[in-house]
């Protein structure tokens, strides 16, 4: 501790603004919040529920997958899978942000695994493969958690590798919201009297155990249309105009 020009020892600053945000307090009143804004736009919206036999019937014989989305459409994931006839587990960043969808995930019911920079990707993967073990489904941003917006990393083919588990591509859009100011134009659809629909599709590739380097980027880059596909169409379905990338 340093002292003044009179020797009396300096008081310890006090970071007021990281000590509220790093309140459990302040963190879970936060969540509560969004929880509530993202019930309100699901219970005061028409949503359409498209292509969700196959996973329906998987979850409730117990069968894990892995579900891929875009970090765009975040706001609805809660609503993404069916919590009533199965579990699922959300990969979030241990930043503040992730933190945050992950309390706010699971205040809806879903477990989360926190995915840091210090945690080794073997590490996490065993994490992941336990949880699918444990009939548990895996979910996961894949252009998360900072982007490149709808850059679709790797992650989710290591998975499908390991696991032999099937990957499903989920996304949801609504008539009327805006998108945010971050890097991912996250969608927040508008609380009263809209239009919104969820749509999912299988991805029906099979990811080689013994797989090239080439292989798994073609693989990528496969599953990175589908996802922008089914946004498309989800778009198209509410009438509003599809994702254009950022000049």
């Amino acid at each position: 501790m340093g002292k003044t020009r009179s020797g009396q020892e300096k008081e310890p600053r006090v970071n007021i603004r990281k000590e509220i945000a790093d309140s459990e307090t302040v963190l879970n009143w936060v969540a509560r919040r969004i929880a509530s804004y993202i019930r309100l736009v699901h219970r005061n919206t028409r949503w359409q529920r498209i292509g969700y036999e196959e996973l329906d019937q998987l979850a409730e014989q117990g069968e894990p997958v892995i579900v891929v989305l875009w970090h765009q459409r975040l706001a609805q994931s809660p609503y993404f899978f069916p919590l009533d006839k199965g579990r699922i587990c959300s990969i979030t960043s241990s930043a503040r942000a992730g933190s945050m969808v992950g309390r706010v995930q699971q205040l809806f019911g879903m477990d989360t695994i926190a995915m840091s920079s210090h945690k080794r990707h073997v590490a996490l993967s065993r994490e992941v493969l336990g949880k699918m073990k444990q009939g548990i489904s895996i979910g996961i941003a894949a252009d998360g958690p900072r982007g490149p917006e709808r850059v679709l990393s790797t992650v989710p083919l290591i998975w499908a590798r390991a696991s032999g588990k099937r990957v499903f591509g989920i996304t949801y859009s609504a008539r009327h919201g805006r998108e945010a100011g971050t890097w991912d134009r996250l969608l927040m659809p508008r609380v009263w009297r809209n239009d919104g629909v969820f749509l999912c599709r299988e991805w029906k590739e099979t990811v080689p155990r013994k797989a090239s380097e080439e292989q798994i980027e073609a693989l990528r880059l496969d599953l990175e249309q589908h996802m922008n596909d089914i946004t498309a169409e989800a778009d198209r379905i509410v009438g509003r105009e599809p994702w254009s990338p950022q000049p």
